[in-house]
């Protein structure tokens, strides 16, 4: 496809709480070796785009030590490749910080005009999912559009007032489209996923953001929803964002210990690359107990681990339980600790027989380097 991809990271994702206050949303721990961005990057070069653009800036060097070159997506390349895209100081007085996702990308207007492409597709770097771009593609082309939102039409379990919500007629025209309503109309939700024509997304950066309107929904889409022809392109796959709440993060690790979340989302439409990290597997002494859970490579398990995720080079000693619970990047567990319903961040030591008891709605949160 010629297309340029565009990935939103620059978010704190405030609900995150401890989470978020080293790193961005977009370089999130996930399911034990990956990270957040993983995702759609990754479905980004399964689909054929071979040129990225990464725009960050809430404490990025996570997230840039994660992607490096690209190497391990194939973006390492001369034509094309990764590009990490940071707010910097300039003559113009006003341009520093990203003050809104229209912003962002008009900071960067450099790429959109310097490249080959003929479209863009935007997303963020902190959704979950699996999908084949090239689908979306074909269906923008399609039907003529000026642009193609992706949704999803949400059940239950989502909090309807924390997306943008849509109305679609039976033409796949967007109708109506309202940011974060109070009281939401459908359960037809944007995912912030968008295709549009190159050339058209700079004309509405340029008559849009020197006037003050910074957001790409709520000051240009929104407003101009009787000009613009929006389509939708209904996904039905797994989806979440782990930027709404802790819960939410929790929730979608937990997620990866059912089979067919796992299949559609390693499975389908071809790999999820990450960085590697050249470590052993995982050892098992003959105390371990395990049950639907993850080990990554490099932890040694000596204690009971039941449906919990645990990354690279936990140690879980002799006695120690592990149950519901994710357990991140060089985390100790003691003789005689209980950790259940909790997030550990990376490098937290539990000391001897000590419990850490959350719930599933309220899970336990024990911050980056913790000594507990």
């Amino acid at each position: 496809m010629n297309v340029l991809g565009l990935i939103l990271a620059g978010a704190r994702g405030q609900m995150l709480g401890p989470l978020t206050i080293k790193r961005a949303s977009a370089a999130l721990p996930i399911c034990g070796k990956y990270r957040a961005i993983d995702f759609t990057l990754s479905n980004m070069v399964n689909s054929g785009i071979s040129k990225v653009g990464i725009l960050t800036q809430y404490n990025p060097r996570s997230l840039m030590d994660h992607l490096g070159s690209g190497k391990e997506w194939n973006l390492d390349r001369k034509n094309g490749g990764l590009f990490i895209l940071q707010p910097f100081q300039s003559t113009e007085k006003d341009r520093l910080w990203y003050r809104g996702t229209a912003d962002a990308i008009f900071q960067n207007m450099t790429i959109l005009r310097r490249g080959r492409e003929n479209h863009v597709l935007i997303t963020s770097g902190d959704h979950i999912y699996k999908i084949d771009f090239s689908k979306v593609f074909y269906e923008h082309v399609r039907n003529g559009a000026d642009v193609t939102i992706v949704v999803k039409r949400l059940d239950e379990s989502y909090d309807l007032r924390q997306y943008g919500i849509v109305e679609i007629d039976e033409n796949n025209k967007i109708v109506r489209f309202e940011e974060k309503p109070e009281e939401p109309f459908s359960n037809i939700a944007s995912l912030g996923i968008y295709f549009m024509n190159k050339e058209f997304l700079m004309e509405l950066l340029y008559a849009n953001v020197k006037d003050g309107k910074y957001d790409l929904v709520r000051d240009i889409f929104i407003p101009n929803l009787g000009k613009i022809n929006f389509r939708a392109y209904e996904f039905k796959g797994y989806w979440r964002n782990i930027k709404k709440s802790i819960n939410e993060y929790y929730k979608v690790n937990m997620d990866f210990l059912k089979r067919e979340v796992r299949e559609e989302l390693f499975y389908k439409y071809g790999k999820v690359y990450t960085k590697l990290k050249d470590l052993p597997s995982p050892k098992f002494t003959t105390t371990a107990k395990i049950k639907n859970s993850i080990v990554s490579d490099g932890c040694i398990v000596s204690g009971t681990v039941e449906d919990s995720i645990l990354f690279r080079n936990v140690r879980v000693k002799a006695g120690a339980v592990v149950k519901d619970s994710i357990i991140m990047q060089g985390c100790v567990i003691e003789e005689g600790a209980r950790i259940e319903n909790a997030v550990l961040d990376k490098n937290v030591v539990v000391r001897l027989e000590r419990d850490i008891v959350g719930t599933t709605q309220y899970p336990a949160i024990i911050e980056k380097g913790a000594i507990v």
